[in-house]
């Protein structure tokens, strides 16, 4: 997911041209250009990856990390988000006191920062020769949009490239067949199982408790109501696609107004969880964990942990991916956004080991290097049982693994399944994805810069539309006030922003 970039990045500007001269001028410290060297007298490479989960940091005689250095010539040295600091303030922490690492996951928009600032280091040369693998695995397509997020048309990031639908609407089938329904095939059909889910017990607990559907703070990860209207949405956020023949803001159009409308209604109706607007991440998943939520929108790919919390309370607990229910005179769609997305990127700085960053980024995207990519040791990231490798779960004493390729093909994406479910669950994630992709189409602001946004934080965070959705779904504020609410947004920036990624389109396009 692309982050916001907040008025926090506004110090950093200036922090990043300094880096540039700085990179120039100094080639013997650990931070400028030049490159540090291991015990063993290979070269060393930081690499940043913001925050990845539960584990400690492998040292250099960790075995992964001299699995991959024997291989490549390469010692990494990962870094990662501390706990309890928030990832991009983190990063701009570093950027901030000049101590960049080889290569980074840029996050919070610090990619726009670098590339408009001149701190992030043009790849197009460097990827052929040191990044042959990831320079030709990578569509075409991506590799364009990457060039129209740049003023001068070069790539300076590798992009993340996902050719499977991420998301999906997902409904507990064996509640549908407690309160006797079909799956829903129009937003009338849905409305009814709604109905029956609050009113039906399905969870059999013998208390009125069931949730139909629910979401989370600010309206988000409740993509399907809006999908069922032809709303681009992405985890909560509108996106930009095509309406009336321009590519628009999914938040002012006369689709969305249908959405809060329809949405409105549910919570009146206490079809929608009337603590969504209240719902923090972890609340949220533990009421779809704990048996009380019938409707909901998420990663297929991440039910496994959700099913298995259900099944020690609902031991026949499954579920499905829903298609999309119809509303009549509106296209349904799951967004999908495949390419373009930035994952990895170096600074200027560290130019003078950027050949080494991208023999070590290449491993990763390397076909022979498939198995170890997925499975890494054996005895470290996994076992073998009954003559199949099983991923062993991660544990604060366990060093992490690096794990560096971001390119999914739905051939990748069934290896997935097949290597992390129990087989008596893989069919049904494997479902959940024939739905998704029947459903799902990539938007036309797949890609988009967040340099569109420069000057206009409040239109970046989605703010003002944030604010209506919130007050109009719970009755503050009648329907009426998104009309308003749209002039405002046009009058507070909106306007200057639908040119300059109207002007992105048009480029992209050709």
């Amino acid at each position: 997911m692309r982050r916001r970039l907040t008025q926090k990045f506004v110090p950093i500007v200036l922090s990043v041209a300094m880096l540039v001269v700085a990179g120039c001028s100094s080639n013997t410290s650990d931070s400028g250009s030049g490159s540090a060297e291991g015990n063993s007298g290979i070269p060393i490479v930081k690499v940043f990856k913001s925050h990845m989960g539960i584990g400690s940091m492998p040292a250099a005689d960790d075995p992964h990390v001299k699995y991959v250095a024997d291989k490549t010539g390469v010692q990494y040295e990962l870094i990662t988000t501390p706990p309890g600091s928030e990832p991009s303030e983190y990063l701009n922490l570093m950027i901030a006191s000049d101590e960049l690492p080889d290569i980074l996951r840029p996050i919070g928009g610090v990619e726009q920062t670098l590339i408009q600032q001149g701190g992030a280091l043009p790849l197009d040369d460097l990827l052929p020769e040191y990044a042959p693998h990831v320079w030709e695995s990578i569509p075409q397509e991506a590799w364009d949009i990457v060039r129209s997020a740049s003023p001068d048309g070069k790539i300076y990031y590798v992009p993340k490239v996902f050719l499977v639908p991420e998301r999906a609407p997902l409904i507990r089938k064996d509640w549908l067949d407690k309160v006797g329904m079909e799956m829903p095939a129009t937003v009338d059909d849905y409305v009814e199982v709604l109905k029956a889910f609050r009113d039906k017990d399905p969870n059999g607990n013998g208390k009125a408790d069931e949730l139909p559907t629910s979401g989370r703070e600010f309206g988000r990860w409740m993509d399907h109501l809006f999908a069922m209207y032809g709303v681009a949405m992405w985890e909560g956020y509108p996106e930009w696609d095509e309406y009336n023949g321009k590519i628009q803001y999914a938040g002012t159009t006369d689709n969305m107004r249908e959405a809060i409308k329809f949405i409105r209604m549910l919570y009146e109706e206490k079809l929608l969880d009337n603590e969504t607007f209240l719902n923090k991440g972890e609340v949220w998943q533990a009421k779809i964990n704990n048996n009380l939520v019938g409707s909901w929108y998420h990663l297929p790919a991440n039910v496994r942990d959700r099913l298995n919390a259900m099944l020690t309370q609902a031991p026949d607990a499954y579920i499905a991916a829903m298609p999309l229910p119809k509303a009549e005179g509106f296209e349904a769609f799951v967004t999908q956004k495949s390419m373009g997305e930035p994952e990895w990127m170096i600074p200027a700085v560290k130019q003078d080991n950027a050949p080494n960053a991208l023999k070590l980024l290449d491993f990763f995207y390397n076909p022979e290097n498939d198995e170890f990519v997925r499975f890494g040791l054996e005895g470290e990231q996994h076992e073998v049982k009954d003559g199949r490798k099983v991923i062993l779960p991660p544990a604060d004493n366990k060093p992490l693994a690096l794990g560096m390729k971001n390119l999914t093909t739905a051939e990748d994406m069934n290896k997935r399944i097949e290597e992390t479910y129990p087989e008596d669950q893989q069919q049904m994630v494997k479902d959940m994805f024939v739905v998704s992709t029947a459903d799902a189409r990539q938007i036309a602001g797949d890609g988009l810069p967040a340099s569109v946004y420069e000057g206009f934080p409040d239109i970046q965070s989605h703010k003002l539309f944030q604010e209506v959705l919130t007050k109009i779904v719970i009755g503050e504020l009648p329907l009426e006030a998104y009309d308003e609410y749209v002039k405002k947004w046009n009058a507070s920036g909106g306007e200057v922003v639908t040119q300059r990624v109207q002007e992105w389109y048009e480029k992209v396009k050709k």
